[in-house]
This record gives structure tokens, C-alpha cells and sequence, in this order.
């Protein structure tokens, strides 16, 4: 994952690129379809590296489903089983409570990163926030 990472995380989309080179080096044997997949998907990936560094970090970090995805596989990959679909159910719900606890952080420099969504996407903002 870490070699990945390097990837999206990376500062410019050429660097991004030579990111990409390593981790082909590095997995392409091993997982040659995933490596097909990113390439053959480049153009429209790479998009992302047109954006701030600052909006694309809310873009990777602010993913609601991911988070709750997380939470839940965190909750239930130690546990064996349950007597119940009420007792999972119970679970999930104290979990989802504990990570709903974490939402109400601001997001670092949403402000900037609000201004350049409105540079970059032209009239969609304005008909849900006021500006």
C-alpha cells in the first residue's frame, strides 16, 4: 500500500508518473492486471494533479463510505461470529456512533480548498453553499 500511496500522494503528476514506473518495477510481476488497470486508466487518474495539493488531500481523505467501509471491516475482522443478526447489528451501530464522533473536525484549509473547487468547477457550488 505504501507503494501505492507514493503514487497519489505524490507532488506533481510527473513525479506521480516516476511513482508509477517504481511500483511496476517493484509489483508488476506479480500483479501485472492491477498495473494494466492504472495504466490503461492514466489520463483520467492523472487528472487529479491538476488540483492544489491541499484539495486533493480532501478529495482522498474525506471519502464517507471509505470511512465507514474501514470502521466496520476494523469492527468485525476479529470477531469469530455472532449468535445473532441483532447482535451484529449492535455492534455496527456502537461503531458507527464512535466514528461519527470524528466527522465534526474541520478539514485543514477547507476554505482554500473551497475557493479552488469553485475555480475549478464553475457554477456548481453556488447552487448549494452561498459564496
Amino acid at each position: 500500500m505504501a507503494d501505492l500511496k507514493a503514487v497519489y500522494k505524490a507532488a506533481t503528476l510527473n513525479a506521480a508518473e516516476m511513482a508509477l514506473d517504481d511500483l511496476e518495477a517493484k509489483w508488476g510481476d506479480k500483479y501485472p492486471m492491477v498495473i494494466k488497470s492504472w495504466r490503461d486508466k492514466w489520463p483520467t487518474l492523472s487528472a487529479y494533479f491538476k488540483y492544489p495539493d491541499y484539495v486533493r488531500k480532501a478529495i482522498y481523505t474525506t471519502n464517507a463510505v471509505e470511512a465507514v467501509h474501514r470502521q466496520f471491516r476494523k469492527l468485525t475482522k476479529t470477531k469469530g461470529g455472532f449468535a445473532n443478526e441483532n447482535s451484529l447489528l449492535k455492534l455496527l451501530y456502537a461503531g458507527i456512533l464512535k466514528a461519527s464522533e470524528r466527522w465534526t473536525h474541520p478539514v485543514q484549509n477547507w476554505n482554500l480548498t473551497l475557493s479552488q473547487m469553485a475555480i475549478h468547477f464553475p457554477g456548481r457550488l453556488e447552487q448549494h453553499l452561498s459564496l
